[in-house]
C-alpha cells in the first residue's frame, strides 16, 4: 500500500477540455501541454484521457516524455516544444514527432538526417526565451528551404506577461511582431499551416491569438494561470467553470498525545498552546510537500482542517488534530483537494509558500502513483 498517492478526476479533465473547445471552436487545433508530468497530474494517465476526449495534439518538453506516450500506445500527434540535443534528433522520426525549431544547427542536423519531418519555427517577439529574432528569419528560412525533407508546418511564439496584468499592450505588441514574421515568411515562399501563440491565458484573454492552434496549459487541469486571468475571463463575459482535477492524499502514521508547552519538530519551532493530540503523516519535502509550509499549511482529516505544526521534514510532517474527533491510525488525509466541505487549493498552498499553483502541482514527486478516477 502506498503512503501517499494522487487521484486524478477523469471527469474534470474532460469537462475542462470541453470548456476550452467551446471557447476556441471546432476549427482550432486543441493541443494540451502534458509536459512536466502533465503539470504534476500524471503524464500517461492524463494524456490518454485527453487524447480520447478531444485533444488534437499533445505538447511535451522532452524526448523521454514523448517516448513514454508512444510506449503507452498513444498515437495522437505530438509537438515537442523543448530542446532536443543534436545527437538525439534521429528519435524524432522514429517516434513520429513534430518539433519546435529555433537554432540553425538543429535545422542543419535534421536536414542532413534526410527523414521527412514537420517543424514549427518559434519567433522571438519579446519574451526572450527560445526563438528566432525577426531580423534573422530570412536567413533562417533560406537555410530551411535547402532541405526538402523539412516541412515548416507551424509558426509559434509565447506571450511574456499575459497572465500578470489586465493591460494587454505588451501582448498585442508581441502579436504584431508575430504577424509581421508570418507575413515575412510568406514573401520568402513559406506558409506554415499552423500559427500558435496562445496558452491558457491567451485563449481566455486574447481571442485574436487563437489562430488555428492553441497550446492549452494549466487550464486543462482545472487551474487558472493567475487571478488576473480569471478576472479577464469575467470581464469578457466568459462563463467558464474550471474543475481542478488533482487530489493529493496520505494517511495517519501515528497519533500522539501532547501537553501544553511541548515542542514539536526540528528546531523546536512550534510550542503547543494547549493539551491535545498531534498526528504524524508520512509525507515530506522529498515528496514535494514544500518545507515553507511548516507552521503555515494545513491538511484535511475527517473533513476538518488540521494545521501543520513544526518544520516539514524530509519524509514526515506533523499536524495538530486536537479539534478533530475520532482520528484513527491510517485515516485518509488530504494534502491538496477536497474532503467533506473543506478544500485546500493549489493557490492557497502556493501563496503560503511564496510560489504559484503551477509549482505546487508539478513538484509533487513523480514516483508518487497517479490514479485516474472516473
Amino acid at each position: 500500500m502506498d503512503l501517499t498517492w494522487v487521484e486524478i478526476s477523469k471527469e474534470a479533465l474532460i469537462h475542462n477540455l470541453k470548456e476550452f473547445r467551446r471557447l476556441v471552436g471546432p476549427n482550432v487545433a486543441l493541443a494540451p501541454a502534458v509536459k512536466a508530468n502533465a503539470y504534476g497530474h500524471g503524464l500517461v494517465e492524463c494524456s490518454k484521457a485527453m487524447a480520447e476526449h478531444g485533444a488534437d495534439y499533445l505538447c511535451v518538453n522532452a524526448l523521454y516524455e514523448a517516448e513514454a506516450l508512444r510506449q503507452a500506445g498513444i498515437r495522437t500527434p505530438i509537438l515537442l516544444i523543448g530542446h532536443t540535443p543534436l545527437s538525439d534528433l534521429g528519435e524524432l522520426h522514429k517516434l513520429q514527432l513534430e518539433t519546435i525549431v529555433y537554432n540553425p544547427e538543429t535545422v542543419e542536423a535534421l536536414g542532413k538526417l534526410g527523414h521527412p519531418i514537420n517543424i514549427h519555427l518559434k519567433i522571438e517577439t519579446g519574451n526572450h526565451r527560445q526563438g528566432i529574432r525577426p531580423e534573422d528569419l530570412p536567413a533562417f528560412a533560406e537555410r530551411t528551404k535547402r532541405f526538402p525533407n523539412l516541412t515548416v508546418k507551424g509558426l509559434s511564439t509565447h506571450f511574456a506577461n499575459l497572465e500578470d496584468r489586465l493591460n494587454q499592450q505588451y501582448a498585442r505588441h508581441q502579436l504584431r511582431e508575430f504577424q509581421r514574421s508570418f507575413d515575412m515568411l510568406k514573401t520568402l515562399g513559406l506558409k506554415p499551416h499552423y500559427r500558435h501563440c496562445a496558452a491558457t491565458a491567451g485563449i481566455v484573454a486574447l481571442p485574436e491569438a487563437h489562430f488555428n492552434f492553441v497550446r492549452l496549459g494549466i487550464g486543462g487541469y482545472g487551474l487558472w494561470p493567475s487571478p488576473k486571468t480569471q478576472v479577464a475571463a469575467e470581464r469578457a463575459g466568459l462563463k467558464m467553470e474550471l474543475k481542478p482535477a488533482l487530489t493529493w492524499k496520505t494517511m495517519v502514521a501515528q497519533i500522539k498525545e501532547v501537553e501544553k508547552g511541548d515542542l514539536v519538530g526540528y528546531g523546536c519551532s512550534h510550542e503547543m498552546k494547549h493539551d491535545g493530540k498531534i498526528v504524524v503523516l508520512p509525507i515530506g519535502y522529498y515528496d514535494g510537500f514544500v518545507r515553507a509550509l511548516g507552521n503555515k499549511g494545513a491538511v484535511l482529516i475527517r473533513g476538518h482542517r488540521a494545521p501543520v505544526i513544526g518544520r516539514v521534514c524530509m519524509n514526515m510532517i506533523m499536524a495538530d488534530a486536537t479539534e478533530i474527533p475520532d482520528v484513527r491510525l491510517e485515516d485518509e488525509v488530504v494534502l491538496l483537494g477536497e474532503q467533506g466541505k473543506e478544500r485546500i487549493t493549489a493557490e492557497e498552498m502556493g501563496e503560503l509558500s511564496g510560489t504559484i499553483n503551477y509549482e505546487v502541482t508539478t513538484r509533487i514527486g513523480e514516483r508518487i502513483p497517479r490514479n485516474l478516477k472516473p
